[in-house]
C-alpha cells in the first residue's frame, strides 16, 4: 500500500509545495546560471527509471559544453563554473528534477538515476536498484553520494530497494537536510563529481 499509493500521493502533493516555497532559489539559479553558461540554464538527459525505462531527467546545467583540440569534453573539473560548483554545494541543481516528481518518473527517495550506458555493466544483483523508482536522494546518498564506491553505491540502492518503507524514507529525508547542509560527499575521490561507471 506504502509503495502503490501514500509514497506516489506523498511524492506529487511534497513536489507542489516545495516548488512554491523554492521558487525564488530556483529563478535566482536559473539567471545566474544564464549569465555563467551563455544562457545555457537545463541539463536535460535520458535516464534509467523504474524497470529501467528511459525518462528525460531535468536539472540545472553547472558545467559549460568546452571541449579540447579533439572535440571531447574537458574533464568536468574544467568545466565547473563558479556558481555551478555553488549550485551543486547547496543541491540547488537538484530542485527541477521535482518537476520530474510531479510527472512521475521520479520519487522524492530512491537510487539516484545513472546513465543509460551503464544499463548493460550491472551484474543481475545491481539491476534490482530499477525496481523501485529513481529519487532526488536515496540511502547511497546520505551513505557517502560520490565519495563512496560504485559498488557500495549500488548495494546501498539494492539494500532500500529491498526494505522501501515510510520510516525509511522519513530517516533518509531528514539525513539528507543534514547531508545538504554539510555540503558532504560531493566530490568522488579523483574527480569533481563521481567518475563513470565501467563495469564490475
Amino acid at each position: 500500500m506504502y509503495r502503490g499509493l501514500i509514497k506516489p500521493a506523498f511524492d506529487f502533493i511534497t513536489a507542489i509545495v516545495v516548488l512554491l516555497v523554492a521558487s525564488p532559489f530556483i529563478l535566482l539559479a536559473a539567471v545566474a546560471l544564464a549569465v555563467a553558461n551563455n544562457g545555457k540554464i537545463w541539463f536535460l538527459q535520458p535516464r534509467p527509471g523504474l524497470n529501467g525505462e528511459a525518462f528525460t531527467v531535468i536539472k540545472f546545467k553547472t558545467m559549460t559544453d568546452e571541449k579540447d583540440e579533439q572535440g571531447s569534453l574537458l574533464p568536468d573539473a574544467q568545466r565547473l563554473t563558479a556558481i555551478g560548483k555553488f549550485i551543486r554545494k547547496t543541491s540547488i541543481d537538484e530542485l527541477p528534477q521535482l518537476l520530474n516528481v510531479l510527472k512521475g518518473d521520479m520519487s522524492f527517495v530512491g537510487p539516484r538515476p545513472l546513465l543509460m550506458e551503464y544499463l548493460p555493466l550491472y551484474n543481475a544483483d545491481q539491476k534490482r536498484r530499477h525496481d523501485v523508482k529513481p529519487g532526488i536522494t536515496g540511502w547511497a546518498q546520505v551513505n557517502g553520494r560520490n565519495a563512496i564506491s560504485w559498488q557500495q553505491k549500488f548495494a546501498f540502492d539494492v539494500w532500500y530497494a529491498d526494505h522501501i518503507g515510510f520510516w525509511i524514507d522519513i530517516k533518509i529525508l531528514l539525513l539528507t537536510v543534514i547531508k545538504v547542509f554539510k555540503a558532504e560527499g560531493i566530490s568522488g575521490e579523483n574527480s569533481a563529481t563521481m567518475e563513470k561507471f565501467r563495469g564490475n
